[in-house]
């Protein structure tokens, strides 16, 4: 009996100098907590209805696509993206849609992205459109959305 004792607390003494691991960097890694990514959808939905603007950055004086999400993730989570979608398209881990989270991005172009957004769960994003626009929220299954070629990121 006392060496099935001293066997178990040897075992369980042995994890106490086990080195840490790294978090894991797969598809599922995000710099967001649960709440930042909570927040981040929010404060997007907030903005519906600022109107557009080709370069905007603040709520002020308006957002273009980039813009929107610069400003979110920077205000909500401290994080500052690139500016242009086209480097937002290689910003964090790849995710596939099954496995797509509130305060993901999601990005559509084919070859060169043209347009990004944030998505916000049960299927809408949020994203400053066009010119003489606002800031909407959408639906991934939308006609026109559907048809678009569209990856998902997570920061």
């Amino acid at each position: 009996m006392t060496g099935l004792l001293l066997l178990l607390a040897a075992l369980l003494l042995s994890g106490c100098g086990t080195a840490p691991t790294a978090p894991a960097r797969g598809p599922a890694y995000s710099r967001l907590s649960p709440d930042q990514a909570s927040d981040i959808a929010i404060h997007a939905l907030g903005l519906v209805g600022t109107p557009y603007r080709y370069g905007g950055n603040t709520p002020e004086g308006g957002f273009d696509c980039s813009g929107l999400i610069g400003y979110v993730y920077q205000s909500r989570a401290g994080i500052a993206p690139p500016r242009t979608v086209a480097q937002l398209s290689d910003f964090g881990q790849p995710v596939d849609s099954d496995g797509l989270r509130t305060g993901d991005l999601v990005v559509f172009g084919a070859g060169r992205p043209t347009h990004a957004g944030i998505y916000v769960g049960e299927g809408r994003f949020v994203h400053a459109p066009s010119t003489g626009g606002t800031v909407r929220m959408d639906r991934l299954d939308a006609r026109y959305w559907s048809r678009q070629k569209t990856a998902f990121r997570r920061p």
